[in-house]
């Protein structure tokens, strides 16, 4: 197929949709990209948030990757039966995802389950419930680089932190990790100045915690858009997640980085209730609404703006409404990948214009086994 055609499927009659296509030829070369840019598979661990499945895990592992990082205990459980070595529970558990963690490290011995902090009340919980297990457990402090999302801001109240979790008989202090999701500038340059800024931060509160006499065996930090920038600094571990798939709004902003788009949705027209309004089955149920409109990239299609989206529907108005007739296919492209896959049981794999398989999302749910 044309390069411009790449996300055609050549037989859609048998296509349920909306449905979600995948590109394994594009996914290698992410994957590929990922490696080019951080140099060394032993400083990229990457999140499995965005496809949360076992065969992209795979793609990763046969490349050389052996350690990753996951938001859920599901997707921790997931990386274990995948057999990944390392895997690093980068949410903060809490309540009785702490006893499912430890179930996880009783049930996966060849993999060494890690998770982060940010707080006293949590770091005895996880070392009450370390000693009862009777296991040593691999513990980051969690720092807030200007998110505010989660993380205890670096500083002296950091290493005090940093300290109880050095003097713990049931934990092993395994470094810090800085996520700096709010760092979205478009120009590299801009971008790599704002990361770097908000860095020094970490960096300051490690110089203190070896002044201190304790070490700081890793520093994993950043995300999809700020790790180029991490992966320049050789003492960083980087930790991309939607470089595997890639989205609309991520191409839009970050170019440079040469990821490509490695998920496609498909929908049909089921509606034109107006001269100029054409209604694709693609609502809410099936596309992550929390994005302002436009939420999809739409590919071969003119002069259209998405213009309303409910449970089961995106409407679009059209200067020319003729170009697409009622059950015609419409391929798009999310802004948001994340939580689109996430709405999906299956992925459907695409090659050579053709459907060759379905890959299950597997950890889309909290809970597998544990």
């Amino acid at each position: 197929m044309e390069e411009n055609s790449w996300y055609q499927v050549a037989e859609t009659d048998n296509l349920v949709t909306p449905c979600l296509l995948v590109y394994p030829d594009r996914i290698e070369k992410n994957i590929d990209r990922m490696i080019e840019i951080v140099g060394d598979v032993s400083r990229i661990r990457p999140h499995i948030k965005t496809h949360k499945t076992a065969e992209i895990i795979h793609m990763q592992m046969d490349k050389g990757i052996y350690q990753f990082k996951c938001a859920t205990i599901a997707e921790a459980e997931l990386l274990g039966v995948c057999g990944a070595k390392d895997v690093l529970l980068a949410m903060q558990p809490v309540g009785k995802n702490i006893n499912r963690l430890f179930t996880l490290i009783k049930t996966f011995p060849n993999t060494r389950f890690s998770t982060l902090l940010d707080n006293e009340i949590t770091l005895g919980h996880l070392a009450n419930e370390a000693s009862n297990n009777g296991v040593k457990l691999p513990v980051y402090i969690d720092l807030n680089t200007g998110m505010n999302r989660t993380g205890i801001i670096p500083g002296d109240n950091a290493l005090e932190l940093y300290r109880l979790i050095w003097g713990s008989p049931s934990l092993e202090a395994e470094g810090l990790h800085a996520y700096d999701g709010h760092i979205r500038h478009t120009g590299f340059e801009e971008r790599k100045a704002a990361c770097q800024l908000a860095f020094r931060a970490v960096e300051k509160l490690k110089a203190d915690i070896e002044a201190s006499g304790m070490p700081v065996k890793y520093i994993v930090a950043g995300g999809s858009p700020s790790f180029p920038v991490h992966a320049l600094n050789p003492g960083v571990i980087t930790s991309p997640g939607t470089t595997l798939l890639w989205d609309a709004r991520y191409d839009s902003l970050f170019g440079e980085m040469e990821f490509l788009p490695a998920a496609v949705l498909c929908s049909r027209v089921i509606s034109k209730p107006t001269r100029d309004m054409i209604c694709l089955d693609l609502g809410h149920k099936a596309l992550a609404p929390e994005m302002p409109f436009p939420r999809v990239r739409l590919l071969g299609i003119e002069n259209c703006k998405q213009v309303s989206q409910s449970e089961e529907h995106l409407v679009l108005q059209c200067s020319d409404p003729d170009q697409l007739a009622i059950g015609d296919i419409v391929y798009a492209i999310p802004m948001h990948i994340c939580p689109t896959v996430a709405k999906y049981p299956k992925l459907l794999t695409v090659a050579n214009g053709h459907v060759t398989g379905s890959w299950k999302v597997a950890a889309r749910d909290h809970q597998l086994t544990f």
